[in-house]
This record gives structure tokens, C-alpha cells and sequence, in this order.
């Protein structure tokens, strides 16, 4: 790794402001890109790695060039075949940073209409919206509910090293070592009786039943074959990308009939993945930068319930304030109030290169459209063993979170309920 130098990259001259990878790729749109550190104060500073389906890409920036190339787990080719690579990988990545969208020229027209952007877009500049793979981004804002960025993360990791064999491994820049990448499982995979089982093993709680469900209900409507002998989607996968040719809101209507998904995951798959983008994902969090920045009523200590009614109200006014790209000004706003980025942009200090909690929120417990009751999580609980319960009450001068977790039936699958208290030994 630390013998990889830019001369094995190919290079895009393309500024920071118009995407920054500090920025895009640990501000809670996609889960799967690892950050490495170069070990230099001056840019490149980090590597970011994604596994895809054959390839792993590469990145790293300067505040005036993109950097890329692709590693693959057969390195032998014919220079035809190194060429169509190098084009497939070129493409690919103006694909998913959208840079055919000239993103200072909308900072601009945001500013113009709204005056809390204009006094933020020069410190969080380069923030645009990624296009992902459909099923990829389903899947992982499943995982999202009442969730982080690290948990939301760590969990999508986990699922791809659980369910899907590395292509390959890479150095990381300590030298000699090893780094295993995973491509994500398709449908067919975790559409398997026991994914769900071996998810909760894995700390996913009741997202595990929605992921399975989800998958299986792609699988018994579309099949598990390829697409074709040239695209390697199975057919539910390609299915759920041609909703992109359809009508926002017949596009999102299919997507909540899955099991796990409701209006901000399904919203967040249409901005994220389905080229929605004046779709606005609303939660509490965004509904209180209404409510602070946008003049909309309630409570900015989040305890206003959110419902059908403030989720139009809040989307519809930002939309109109925003216009078609509504969701991708959203995006900026959101990330500037992200705790993870208080030093994105700042002079001197690091850019956000770990994704580490947002904004607090009260706990709560909530009954999701499934009926299944989840946990409302500000911050990282520490989820015990007996063994850890009864050490933790031994422990002095201590305070400890607990999780107890009942289990219960309901409609035909177990599903947790997760109270949380505080004990002090």
C-alpha cells in the first residue's frame, strides 16, 4: 500500500468544490467505503476503497484533481481488455458522483434564494448527491432505522463479510497487511430462511427480519436469474433500477411495500439511488432545522412526534425553497449539522474521515408500520451479555446504559423490544 503512488492512478481535473470525498462518503449517504489514512498532512491524505461486483476502486483527492484506479482479483489482461477497464471504472465513477451536475452553479442558486445557505456553502463545499446501486442503498437505509452512521456502517459490513466472499484483499499502509473487501450479496442471498437468525446474532435486532423479508419478497416477484449474460444484477436487482424511469411518486409506492421501509427510507432510496432529487428525506433531525432556520412550528428540543402531516409540511416547504434540486441543498444542510463534521472545512484542523454519531435525539420507543417496537438510539449503546450485567452493577462509581431485550411473537417472527435505563452501582 504504501508503495502505491499517484503515478499508478489515472486523474480527473475536478476541484474539491465540486465533491469532496471527505465530505460525500462519510456524511451518511453510503456505508461501504473504507477511509485509509496516507500518513501526510498534505493532499492526498486518505485513500477511500469500495468493492464492487468484479473491481475495487480506489480514490483520493487533491483540492484540484481526483485521483482513481481499479484493482482486480485477475490481474492478467490483454491491453484491449486494460483499456475497456480503465473506461468501464471512468465511467462508472462519473456515474455515481453525478458530475455531470455542476454543483457550484446550484450552490450558487441556493444562496441566492436562501440566505441560511449562503452562510454556510463556503465552509461545506463539494457535498453532492451519490447515485448508488438501488438494491445496495435499500437495503442499507433498512439498517438505518432508528440507527447512526457508525452503527448503520458497521452493520453493512458486517452483512457483506457475513453473506458474500471477498474478491480480494489489498495492503493497508501499515505494510503486510491485509485487508479483505466484499462485494454486496444480492437478493437470492439474503433472501435465505436463516439470514434473519444470523443477522440478530449479529446485532442488527429487528432490522434483521426486514432485510430478509424484503429480500425474500424480491426474490418470489422477480426470480434469482442474471439479468443477462452481460449484466450480472439478478432480476429483482434490475427491476428495482428501472424505477428510475418512473414518476417519484409511483416509484415510491412500490418501495413501501416492503417490509422495513417507510416514507424516509423509501425517500431516501429515491434521492440516493433512483434520481429523485427534489425528494426530501425528512426526520426529526431535519425537521428542526425547519423549525430553527425555515420558520416551521414546534419543538427544537425534538420532542414533536413526527407524523404524516409535518413529514408534507416540512418537505413541501423546503422543496419549493430549493427548487428541483431540493434534495441535494437538503444533503448540505444536513451534513453542516452533523456532529462528525464541527471541523469540516475549518483551516487547520482534520477533515471527518470516521463517521462518528449525529445529533443527539431523545430515547424513545416507536411501532413501526411491521408492528414490530424498535429503539429510538442518540448515541452508542452498550449492549451486554449476563456476564457483562453483572460485572457492570459491580463496578464503582459507574455509571453503565443497560439493554435488556425481551423477545416476543409477532405476526409469525420474533421480534425484540429494547428498553433502555441508566444504573448506578
Amino acid at each position: 500500500m504504501a508503495s502505491v503512488t499517484l503515478s499508478s492512478f489515472q486523474s480527473l481535473p475536478i476541484s474539491v468544490l465540486q465533491v469532496s470525498l471527505a465530505a460525500v462518503l462519510n456524511c451518511g449517504q453510503s456505508f461501504r467505503w473504507t477511509s485509509i489514512p496516507l500518513g501526510s498532512n498534505i493532499p492526498p491524505t486518505h485513500e477511500y476503497r469500495l468493492c464492487l461486483r468484479d473491481r475495487i476502486v480506489c480514490l483520493r483527492q487533491t483540492p484540484d484533481t481526483l485521483y482513481y484506479r481499479a484493482v482486480y482479483p485477475n490481474l492478467q489482461a490483454t491491453s484491449a481488455q486494460h483499456a475497456t477497464r480503465k473506461k468501464e471504472t471512468l465511467d462508472w465513477l462519473r456515474d455515481y458522483l453525478q458530475l455531470d451536475v455542476d454543483l457550484q452553479r446550484l450552490y450558487q442558486e441556493w444562496a441566492a434564494k436562501d440566505q441560511n445557505f449562503a452562510g454556510l456553502k463556503d465552509r461545506f463545499g463539494g457535498i453532492r448527491i451519490l447515485r448508488q446501486d438501488p438494491w445496495e442503498n435499500l437495503i442499507s437505509f433498512i439498517c438505518s432505522s432508528n440507527n447512526n452512521i457508525a452503527r448503520i456502517t458497521k452493520m453493512v459490513h458486517s452483512l457483506c463479510k457475513q453473506f458474500s466472499p471477498p474478491l480480494l484483499s489489498l495492503e493497508t499502509l501499515s505494510g503486510g497487511e491485509q485487508e479483505a473487501y466484499h462485494p454486496f450479496p444480492p437478493p437470492s442471498v439474503l433472501a435465505a430462511p436463516e439470514v434473519a437468525s444470523t443477522l440478530r446474532s449479529l446485532g442488527f435486532g429487528y432490522r434483521a427480519n426486514f432485510i430478509q423479508r424484503t429480500a425474500s419478497m424480491l426474490v418470489e416477484a422477480h426470480g434469482n436469474n442474471k439479468a443477462s449474460a452481460n449484466d450480472s444484477r439478478e432480476l429483482g436487482e434490475k427491476w428495482l433500477a428501472s424505477l428510475r424511469n418512473k414518476g417519484t411518486a409511483e416509484a415510491r409506492e412500490e418501495l413501501l411495500k416492503f417490509v422495513g421501509v417507510g416514507r424516509k427510507v423509501a425517500d431516501c432510496v429515491l434521492l440516493m439511488s433512483l434520481d429523485k432529487k427534489e425528494v426530501i428525506p425528512v426526520d426529526t433531525h431535519v425537521h428542526q432545522l425547519a423549525i430553527k432556520y425555515y420558520g416551521m412550528k414546534g419543538s427544537t428540543k425534538g420532542k414533536t412526534a413526527m407524523t404524516p402531516k409535518i413529514y408534507d409540511e416540512v418537505s413541501s416547504k423546503l422543496q419549493a425553497l430549493w427548487g428541483d434540486y431540493a434534495g441535494w441543498a437538503h444533503s448540505v444542510m444536513f451534513t453542516s449539522d452533523l456532529k462528525s463534521f464541527s471541523t469540516y472545512g475549518l483551516p487547520g484542523l482534520p477533515e471527518p474521515n470516521a463517521p462518528l454519531d449525529e445529533p443527539a435525539s431523545p430515547t424513545k420507543r416507536k411501532r413501526s408500520q411491521d408492528g414490530a417496537v424498535s429503539e429510538a438510539i442518540s448515541d452508542n449503546p452498550v449492549v451486554l451479555t449476563s456476564n457483562d450485567l453483572i460485572s457492570g452493577v459491580k463496578r464503582r462509581r459507574r455509571t453503565v446504559r443497560v439493554v435488556y431485550v425481551l423477545k416476543f411473537l409477532h405476526s409469525g417472527f420474533i421480534s425484540e423490544i429494547i428498553f433502555c435505563q441508566g444504573l448506578m452501582s
